[in-house]
């Protein structure tokens, strides 16, 4: 038998895989037994069956990796080896920005970076969208603004992501395949979402794919849209659960083990009150403590235990 050969997982559909091996070459093949999780990402390595068929037969040790929690507060994974992770946001649909502090907060506890990316900046913005924009640059987050369709802004970010392992995310709609397609080498294979109704966006992306970038080495993964995101319980940070300002002012706590909820002496809320941190921030902290929680107990009482 031939020995196992190398090769990068560029897409996942259902459970087949898209693999480049690193000679450039591409194979389609599937992992060998139901237990073995394969994300877009992943390095791994694959032979062939009697029948010519490719099977990975080993994931090899990811470097990083980006989960979500399900309804039972279990950990899935959705893209590997990434080094960071850009939440793309647009005028419409309306963005949810709990959503965006989410995948930032997976991203941090993930030792991912995080940027946010302003699509449709041709489009007008209600006032409270540019506030919210200005605190994610206020605590360090690079904000980019760009225009997909009209190409404006994409040279700056396509200098900001040459060299990175990056995915975008975000709700449906806000434009993620247009800017693959901008951005990549292959991105013409991208699926565009359309506006289904003025408000609302629908996603058309279904499959997670990882493409070439037009500006420099590096890759981009797209993944379809959400209506909403849960950072996985078990790769969480539990002290500031991925919050930037809060593990900046968690220092001055009287407690070690504050929560930032209704302990005396809190600097987190002190902070808050003072204005030194943004109360909309500090209230989608309190909802992802409480949803943390609750997934946490949610949870199987022997999976409780393992962790």
């Amino acid at each position: 038998m031939a020995p196992p050969i190398e090769a990068e997982v560029l897409a996942t559909f259902g459970r087949a895989v898209l693999l480049r091996q690193t000679d450039g070459e591409l194979r389609e093949a599937r992992p060998f037994g139901r237990k073995l999780v394969i994300v877009c990402g992943d390095r791994v390595r694959f032979d062939s069956d009697a029948h010519g068929k490719a099977l990975v037969r080993e994931v090899l040790p990811r470097r990083t990796a980006l989960w979500r929690s399900n309804a039972r507060g279990g950990s899935e994974l959705l893209a590997a080896n990434l080094d960071l992770l850009c939440v793309v946001l647009a005028p419409l649909p309306e963005p949810d920005f709990f959503v965006v502090d989410r995948y930032l907060c997976a991203a941090r506890s993930a030792g991912l970076a995080g940027a946010i990316i302003v699509n449709k900046d041709d489009l007008p913005r209600q006032p409270h969208i540019d506030t919210e924009i200005a605190g994610f640059a206020s605590i360090g987050y690079p904000v980019l603004h760009v225009a997909a369709r009209e190409g404006r802004g994409l040279d700056a970010l396509g200098d900001a992501l040459a060299g990175h392992r990056a995915a975008l995310v975000g709700q449906s709609g806000v434009g993620k395949s247009s800017l693959i397609q901008r951005l990549t080498v292959d991105g013409d294979a991208a699926l565009t979402g359309t506006l289904v109704r003025e408000e609302e966006g629908r996603h058309t992306t279904t499959a997670t794919r990882c493409y070439a970038l037009r500006a420099g080495d590096g890759g981009l993964i797209d993944s379809p849209g959400v209506r909403d995101y849960a950072p996985s319980v078990d790769h969480l940070d539990p002290a500031a659960l991925g919050f930037v300002e809060v593990e900046r002012a968690a220092p001055g706590c009287r407690f070690q083990d504050c929560r930032h909820l209704q302990e005396p002496q809190c600097a987190v809320r002190a902070a808050v009150d003072a204005g030194r941190v943004s109360s909309r921030r500090y209230e989608s902290y309190r909802r992802l403590r409480r949803l943390y929680e609750r997934l946490r107990d949610a949870r199987h009482p022997a999976q409780r235990r393992r962790h």
